[in-house]
């Protein structure tokens, strides 16, 4: 991982858990404001101590990713992508005995559409400890009807919920980032009034369905100031900014897991 040391700008802990229904979506692109160190926004070197980790009764806690480029992690190497980084931070903040096994469903280039067939074509079991939702880019770049995520982004969080035991608590949806801000989108705002349009929907539904959702947009909105949050490709997240993702994410992930 790329560690930013000639400048300093930081992360706000900033996410949306849609059990709060006056929160809207935030389009925002206001630098974040905590200074980077050279160890890294996930350090985890003091995480170690067993009186300090979350304890649970199960050996095994299974993880499962669903999503497009963004959740395969395109551009990146494989321990990069922010499931394997968030299967790592739980690693570190459980105690020893506790085994995570994750599982990612999710292609570059994949719409809605194409989750759901994949989703039915798997051999999946329905139960999963901790689900994470992330979809839609494709739907804009690709220039679907919004009309389709309409339908079928609730369809996917239905299936979230059945694949996390039947328990929505299980499941957390991850915001669209907004390739607007990437050498790419070379700062395209119709860009950017898209990917809102479909986060304020997904996020909408998030809220009234009691469904916990992470706003990772503005993190990618440093893309065109920091490049270092852009991947080799042009196009993508690099492995920094999947670690400011999971950031974010942690929190969220832990405490469902605490149980």
């Amino acid at each position: 991982m790329v560690y930013l040391k000639l400048f300093t700008f930081g992360i706000v802990t900033l996410f949306l858990a849609c059990s709060t229904s006056d929160d809207s979506y935030q389009n925002t692109s206001t630098p974040i404001n905590e200074s980077l160190n050279n160890t890294g926004p996930n350090n985890n070197s003091n995480s170690g101590s067993s009186d300090n980790n979350p304890n649970t009764s199960n050996q095994n806690l299974k993880l499962l990713s669903l999503g497009d480029s963004y959740t395969i992690g395109e551009n990146v190497c494989e321990t990069c992508r922010f499931p394997e980084q968030l299967k790592d931070s739980l690693t570190a903040k459980f105690s020893s005995d506790i085994n995570f096994e994750l599982k990612i469903i999710a292609r570059t280039g994949w719409t809605t559409s194409n989750l759901i067939n994949a989703i039915n074509t798997e051999n999946l079991t329905y139960n999963y400890d901790l689900v994470t939702l992330l979809i839609g880019v494709n739907n804009q770049y690709q220039g679907h009807p919004f009309s389709l995520y309409e339908t079928e982004f609730p369809q996917l969080v239905n299936n979230s919920i059945l694949l996390a035991k039947g328990d929505k608590t299980n499941v957390i949806v991850v915001s669209i980032p907004d390739y607007a801000y990437t050498p790419y989108g070379n700062g395209n705002q119709n860009i950017s009034k898209d990917i809102d349009k479909y986060n304020e929907f997904a996020q909408t539904y998030c809220t009234n369905n009691n469904i916990s959702f992470v706003n990772i947009t503005d993190i990618t909105r440093q893309g065109l100031i920091y490049p270092d949050l852009v991947a080799s490709d042009g196009l993508h997240p690099s492995s920094l900014a999947y670690s400011y993702f999971v950031e974010r994410i942690l929190p969220i992930a832990i405490d469902k897991l605490k149980y």
